[in-house]
């Protein structure tokens, strides 16, 4: 959900990008509890003009560390940005992975270039179904994404062989995240992708805000996405989050339950769904959605706690990629206590959770400024 091009993100050949803005410039939606929290404050939106009081804290955020894929975005919302990029391969992988790769699973494989997913599953689908062969594919992004229909290959095999996978793609090898793509048949002659979907990251860095919680004895949720992209590490409870109404009924099962620490959600629609298959309307369809699931949370809250909606990447739906963007996330931060004031533009994601970090009483995080004085 980015919303504008980051400073460097010519270098991405990300310049003209601007997911928010352009989705809701294209396909205008009321969001009037984002917009009363300032969501209009922080960029032009159309039909969400900026409000004279918000209700929240507003302001963008930068991204400091490397790349811009989900696991070097949420490592860096938890105080722990990138230093340099995962690696990425544009040609494929090479036959010193792909090879052990085939012999450890015992099947052939299909693919082994960047592309759509939805794509890919249509394309060789059928061979796949015929074959056994597994399809194997990767994007711009940091990953190595295994692809098989669920009644070739059951989605518990298809985890091991990820895990294959993972065991493979170390050093300069070591890609974001190896992930699972069950598909299924329509019914109707064509693959769909089932919520069937793993992700298996590489192990995040030390310091980072779950594993300080943890030090300090408080728990950490992890809803959705999140304990794959953390590798399961330094998380107390993992809640399910396939899609985005999901994600919220568990982030509000998760705020009735826990006392304390750190709830970390990730809403996985907007990405998979629809930036990535360039679904603009979706997009937009999808944001009205969430904004009028977002009340009943706001109501959900105690006297002391703070919800703070961010991003990870922009994934501009509008542009021909149908890749991650190098984007600034929106921040907005809503609490009993909390000042509404505007935040302005952050010099890294890590300051979201250096800020929570401070709130929480624990100790520094290795990167990341905390704003939390000006908002208290």
């Amino acid at each position: 959900m980015g919303v504008g091009a980051a400073p460097d993100a010519a270098a991405y050949a990300c310049a003209d990008t601007n997911t928010l803005g352009h989705v809701i410039s294209a396909f205008p939606r009321a969001l009037p509890c984002m917009q009363s929290l300032g969501l209009g404050n922080i960029l032009p939106l159309a039909g969400v003009p900026p409000v004279e009081r918000p209700i929240a804290a507003w302001g963008k955020m930068q991204p400091q560390g490397a790349g811009m894929d989900t696991t070097s975005g949420h490592w860096e919302i938890a105080g722990t940005p990138l230093s340099q990029p995962f690696p990425t391969f544009p040609k494929g992988f090479p036959p010193e992975i792909m090879e052990p790769f085939s012999a450890a699973c015992g099947r052939g494989i299909l693919g082994n270039y960047p592309a759509s997913g939805v794509e890919i599953i249509q394309n060789l689908g059928t061979a796949h179904v015929e074959s056994g062969k597994l399809i194997v594919y990767t994007s711009a992004d940091s990953v190595f994404q295994l692809a098989a229909h669920e009644e070739i290959v059951p989605p518990e095999q298809l985890y091991a062989y990820c895990r294959i996978a993972r065991e493979l793609l170390q050093g300069k090898y070591a890609v974001g995240r190896v992930i699972a793509r069950p598909f299924r048949d329509d019914g109707k002659g064509n693959y769909i992708r089932t919520e069937n979907r793993r992700d298996f990251s590489l192990e995040p860095p030390v310091g980072n805000l779950l594993e300080a919680c943890q030090a300090a004895g408080l728990p950490v949720c992890a809803v959705g996405k999140i304990y794959d992209i953390f590798a399961g590490k330094h998380i107390d409870r993992a809640l399910p989050g396939h899609n985005n109404r999901e994600s919220m009924l568990s982030l509000l099962q998760a705020l009735e339950r826990e006392e304390g620490g750190l709830i970390f959600a990730n809403f996985v629609d907007f990405d998979m769904l629809y930036g990535h298959r360039n679904d603009a309307e979706g997009y937009a369809n999808a944001l009205a959605a969430f904004d009028q699931a977002l009340p009943e949370l706001l109501s959900a809250l105690k006297e002391e706690d703070i919800l703070a909606i961010c991003a990870d990447h922009g994934n501009d739906p509008t542009t021909p990629s149908s890749d991650h963007s190098r984007e600034n996330v929106p921040l907005l931060l809503y609490g009993a206590g909390l000042r509404p004031v505007s935040l302005g533009t952050r010099c890294s994601f890590a300051d979201l959770g250096q800020s929570a970090a401070d709130y929480l009483g624990l100790k520094a995080l290795n990167s990341g400024s905390s704003f939390l004085q000006e908002i208290i």
